[in-house]
Protein backbone atom coordinates (compact mmCIF):
# COMPACT_ATOMS: atom_id res chain seq x y z
CA UNK A 1 0.00 0.00 0.00
CA UNK A 2 1.56 3.42 -1.06
CA UNK A 3 1.58 6.21 1.08
CA UNK A 4 0.17 9.55 0.08
CA UNK A 5 2.92 12.35 -0.54
CA UNK A 6 2.42 16.10 0.27
CA UNK A 7 2.51 18.36 -2.18
CA UNK A 8 4.47 21.58 -1.42
CA UNK A 9 2.61 24.13 -3.44
CA UNK A 10 2.96 27.31 -3.63
CA UNK A 11 -0.14 29.74 -4.07
CA UNK A 12 -0.07 33.20 -4.83
CA UNK A 13 -3.16 35.92 -4.92
CA UNK A 14 -0.87 38.32 -6.93
CA UNK A 15 -0.43 35.55 -9.48
CA UNK A 16 -2.25 36.30 -13.14
CA UNK A 17 -3.30 32.49 -13.22
CA UNK A 18 -6.15 31.21 -12.19
CA UNK A 19 -5.63 28.70 -8.76
CA UNK A 20 -6.76 25.49 -10.71
CA UNK A 21 -3.96 26.65 -13.20
CA UNK A 22 -1.21 27.39 -10.73
CA UNK A 23 -2.34 24.08 -8.81
CA UNK A 24 -1.68 22.13 -12.34
CA UNK A 25 1.39 23.91 -13.18
CA UNK A 26 3.02 23.06 -9.40
CA UNK A 27 1.89 19.07 -9.64
CA UNK A 28 3.52 18.96 -13.67
CA UNK A 29 6.74 21.04 -12.28
CA UNK A 30 7.24 18.52 -9.45
CA UNK A 31 6.73 15.50 -11.68
CA UNK A 32 8.64 16.74 -14.37
CA UNK A 33 11.60 17.98 -12.01
CA UNK A 34 11.61 14.23 -10.42
CA UNK A 35 9.99 14.93 -6.89
CA UNK A 36 7.10 13.16 -7.13
CA UNK A 37 7.72 9.93 -8.83
CA UNK A 38 5.39 7.10 -10.44
CA UNK A 39 3.00 5.40 -8.67
CA UNK A 40 3.42 8.18 -5.66
CA UNK A 41 -0.40 8.82 -4.33
CA UNK A 42 -1.54 12.56 -4.02
CA UNK A 43 -3.14 13.76 -1.48
CA UNK A 44 -7.10 13.79 -1.20
CA UNK A 45 -9.21 16.77 -3.05
CA UNK A 46 -10.21 16.92 0.53
CA UNK A 47 -6.99 17.16 2.55
CA UNK A 48 -5.03 19.55 -0.51
CA UNK A 49 -7.93 21.71 -0.38
CA UNK A 50 -7.41 22.29 3.29
CA UNK A 51 -3.93 22.32 3.37
CA UNK A 52 -3.76 24.96 0.56
CA UNK A 53 -6.77 26.49 2.30
CA UNK A 54 -9.02 26.60 -1.04
CA UNK A 55 -12.56 25.04 -2.57
CA UNK A 56 -12.44 21.33 -2.93
CA UNK A 57 -13.84 21.96 -6.38
CA UNK A 58 -10.96 23.94 -7.73
CA UNK A 59 -8.80 20.69 -6.59
CA UNK A 60 -11.05 18.47 -8.31
CA UNK A 61 -11.07 20.55 -11.59
CA UNK A 62 -7.17 20.62 -10.90
CA UNK A 63 -6.80 16.82 -10.68
CA UNK A 64 -8.98 16.26 -13.31
CA UNK A 65 -7.51 18.03 -15.61
CA UNK A 66 -3.94 16.30 -14.59
CA UNK A 67 -5.70 13.24 -14.90
CA UNK A 68 -6.89 13.78 -18.94
CA UNK A 69 -3.26 14.91 -19.99
CA UNK A 70 -2.19 12.05 -18.58
CA UNK A 71 0.22 13.13 -15.77
CA UNK A 72 -2.00 11.49 -12.85
CA UNK A 73 -4.01 8.17 -12.67
CA UNK A 74 -7.14 7.68 -11.08
CA UNK A 75 -7.65 3.86 -9.38
CA UNK A 76 -11.16 3.75 -7.88
CA UNK A 77 -11.66 3.58 -4.17
CA UNK A 78 -8.19 4.15 -3.79
CA UNK A 79 -6.98 8.15 -5.13
CA UNK A 80 -4.69 9.72 -7.53
CA UNK A 81 -1.22 8.34 -8.42
CA UNK A 82 1.54 9.69 -10.87
CA UNK A 83 1.26 7.90 -13.67
CA UNK A 84 4.11 6.11 -15.38
CA UNK A 85 5.98 8.27 -17.42
CA UNK A 86 5.18 8.05 -21.51
CA UNK A 87 5.37 10.37 -24.14
CA UNK A 88 1.98 12.22 -23.90
CA UNK A 89 1.92 14.52 -26.93
CA UNK A 90 2.89 14.30 -30.59
CA UNK A 91 6.51 15.28 -31.64
CA UNK A 92 4.28 17.91 -33.98
CA UNK A 93 2.64 19.02 -30.55
CA UNK A 94 5.10 18.89 -28.68
CA UNK A 95 6.56 21.55 -30.96
CA UNK A 96 4.00 23.53 -30.90
CA UNK A 97 3.48 24.18 -27.79
CA UNK A 98 7.53 24.88 -26.84
CA UNK A 99 6.56 27.48 -29.94
CA UNK A 100 3.41 28.98 -27.74
CA UNK A 101 5.60 28.98 -24.76
CA UNK A 102 8.97 30.72 -26.05
CA UNK A 103 6.58 33.15 -27.64
CA UNK A 104 4.58 34.06 -24.94
CA UNK A 105 7.96 34.52 -22.80
CA UNK A 106 10.22 36.64 -25.45
CA UNK A 107 6.75 39.14 -25.19
CA UNK A 108 7.27 39.18 -21.40
CA UNK A 109 10.99 39.65 -21.13
CA UNK A 110 11.44 41.90 -24.16
CA UNK A 111 10.93 45.06 -22.22
CA UNK A 112 12.77 44.17 -19.36
CA UNK A 113 16.12 44.99 -20.31
CA UNK A 114 17.88 42.29 -19.24
CA UNK A 115 20.81 40.95 -21.49
CA UNK A 116 20.55 37.86 -23.20
CA UNK A 117 23.15 36.21 -20.89
CA UNK A 118 21.20 37.19 -18.15
CA UNK A 119 18.26 35.82 -19.37
CA UNK A 120 19.69 32.66 -20.26
CA UNK A 121 21.33 32.20 -16.91
CA UNK A 122 18.15 32.32 -14.91
CA UNK A 123 16.90 30.31 -17.32
CA UNK A 124 19.09 27.13 -16.98
CA UNK A 125 19.25 28.13 -13.62
CA UNK A 126 15.14 27.25 -13.39
CA UNK A 127 15.42 24.39 -15.59
CA UNK A 128 18.66 22.63 -15.10
CA UNK A 129 17.29 21.23 -11.70
CA UNK A 130 13.82 19.81 -13.26
CA UNK A 131 15.56 18.31 -16.47
CA UNK A 132 18.65 16.82 -13.92
CA UNK A 133 15.51 15.07 -11.63
CA UNK A 134 14.04 14.20 -15.26
CA UNK A 135 17.16 12.09 -16.02
CA UNK A 136 17.52 10.34 -12.96
CA UNK A 137 13.97 8.83 -12.86
CA UNK A 138 14.99 7.43 -16.14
Amino acid sequence: MSRTVPLMLRLSAADPRPITKQIIDGVRRLIASGELHAGDQLPSVRGLAKQLTVNPNTIAKAYGELVSQGWLDSRQGLGLFVAAPRQRLSEAERKRRLQLAIDAFVAEVVGLDYSMQDVLKRIETELAPMLDGRKRRA
